[in-house]
């Protein structure tokens, strides 16, 4: 019952790899006079990954298979 809950729990935090590149991402947050919270990459990280659900099921729902880039604009 342990291994259902850990798995649950892993599926609702987002993706289990970076989908980011994190030097560029720290770069940037440098280059604008901040620091980077340890946290901060994977926060940013999980946000892209349901960005990216978000618009793939625009696009299903548009009977397309092919994601655009206004499936990414949110109102």
């Amino acid at each position: 019952m342990a291994k259902a809950k850990k798995a649950a729990r892993a599926k609702k935090a987002g993706p289990a790899e970076m989908m980011l590149v994190g030097s560029k991402v720290r770069q940037l947050i440098k280059d604008a006079g901040c620091n980077t919270a340890a946290d901060a990459l994977d926060g940013l990280n999980n946000y892209v990954f349901w960005l990216v659900q978000q618009a793939a099921k625009r696009a299903s729902e548009n009977h397309r298979k092919t994601v655009r880039a206004h499936d990414f604009i949110i109102m």
